[in-house]
């Protein structure tokens, strides 16, 4: 029973008032921009596929006011289109084929009838048309000298309910318009990045004999058993340059964090509580964040890896879990509804380690496994609700959250 319970818990910065007001009053002010079309290649279909694309991209960039409208132009026209006369930056672009089947993109921003900024971008077919998009925006983005999106490139890899214990694990880009199935049949679940460059990733299966960690190499394709335990086995991070885990086991059926040294593969106990500890973070080199029940209920916790001591994180909420770290900040999922009979409310929160202040940064639905991106500038998350499951981002700095619907299946867990 006490296994199952972890299993259900697991899966399961300070902004000063006057910084939010100001947050809100720069959407008006926000510079406009327009995007004209100059392809000269591929059918309607699919151009018009790649302009949503580019549209959503640069609306999550959250520094423009962008036009909606699908405006075709030739691309060597002097100047914009009339409707665009009055818009600050007119973004021109020019799909085109070459003889390889290759996709060329040619792209100049405009400002008061000036080309500000130009590039050419090429990918070997159009199925990866969603990552040239997200080129362009982070292209953009640095241009503006804004801070650096660099979350925009990389993939989400996550698992997907498609049955009863069953599930497939799927690499995606953060907006899931290009999704590639890479372990499918039986029930996997947990997947986590091995690397930052993103050529490996762990996973837990629950098909063997004993729960087990694998590793899978993206490059070569092959996998490989890491550690089986009795219980559970379920690795919730992975250190910065990729030589520490931690895990949740539970060999003589009590959850505890583990640490595991990939290159020795030894595990060092990292907690020892009489109750259920589960889904630690790395906090620095030599600190974790985690969930525990020591208090009768699920709550953050922090403690050293060298010491003993163990420190009360939230005091918000009487059901907390799923946490991510990044510097003095945590996010975490706290229940919000006590529903005996219907669906509870799940809602993300951020609080400053430095200060007592806490944010709610979702308001309906079920909101879950929260991780922050390597920058710290954004926030990635699972939302399910009204039977559809969405990956969202939120821009903390910016004070706005977006969602990118699953068109089939449900999000078990995922990591960025």
């Amino acid at each position: 029973m006490k296994i199952l319970i972890s299993f259900l818990i697991t899966i399961t910065f300070m902004f000063a008032s006057d910084a939010t007001i100001e947050v809100i009053k720069k959407v008006d002010s926000l510079p406009s921009l327009a995007i004209e079309d100059a392809s000269v290649s591929y059918d309607e279909t699919f151009k018009n596929r790649f302009f949503k694309s580019l549209v959503a991209d640069l609306n999550v960039l959250s520094i423009f006011n962008v036009e909606r409208y699908h405006r075709k132009v030739n691309y060597d026209a002097s100047s914009v289109l009339v409707e665009n006369k009055d818009i600050n930056y007119v973004l021109r672009y020019k799909l085109s084929e070459d003889d390889s089947r290759a996709l060329n993109l040619e792209l100049k921003l405009i400002s008061q009838e000036n080309v500000v900024f130009n590039k050419n971008y090429k990918v070997s077919n159009t199925n990866v048309y969603m990552f040239v998009s997200h080129a362009i925006a982070y292209d953009i983005n640095k241009f503006m000298g804004e801070p650096p999106v660099e979350w925009m490139k990389r993939k989400v890899i996550f698992s997907r309910m498609v049955d009863s214990q069953k599930s497939e694990l799927v690499i995606a880009d953060y907006t899931l318009a290009y999704q590639h199935i890479v372990v499918k049949g039986g029930f996997n679940i947990f997947p986590k990045w091995a690397n930052k460059e993103q050529t490996a990733f762990y996973y837990s299966s629950l098909d063997e004999k004993k729960p087990t960690l694998k590793y899978v190499d993206i490059k070569t394709g092959k996998s490989k058993v890491i550690k089986s335990s009795d219980g559970m086995m379920i690795c919730s991070d992975v250190n910065d340059d990729g030589s520490q885990l931690l895990l949740t086991m539970a060999p003589q059926g009590q959850p505890d964090i583990y640490l595991y040294d990939v290159k020795t593969k030894s595990t060092k106990k990292i907690t020892t509580y009489g109750g259920i500890d589960v889904g630690a973070q790395f906090l620095g080199k030599d600190s974790i964040v985690f969930v525990s029940d020591r208090l009768g209920y699920p709550n953050i916790f922090s403690k050293s890896m060298n010491t003993g001591s163990v420190e009360q994180m939230v005091h918000y909420g009487k059901s907390n879990a799923a946490c991510s770290v990044s510097g003095q900040y945590i996010v975490y999922k706290a229940r919000e509804s006590s529903e005996s009979f219907g669906d509870n409310t799940f809602n993300l929160h951020l609080i400053s380690m430095e200060t007592d202040f806490i944010r709610r940064l979702t308001a309906v639905g079920i909101n879950e496994f929260p991780r922050f991106s390597v920058d710290g500038d954004a926030i990635i998350f699972i939302k399910n609700y009204k039977s559809q499951s969405s990956i969202g981002i939120i821009r903390l700095n910016h004070n706005k959250n977006y969602l990118f619907p699953l068109k089939y299946g449900k999000v078990q867990s995922m990591y960025w």
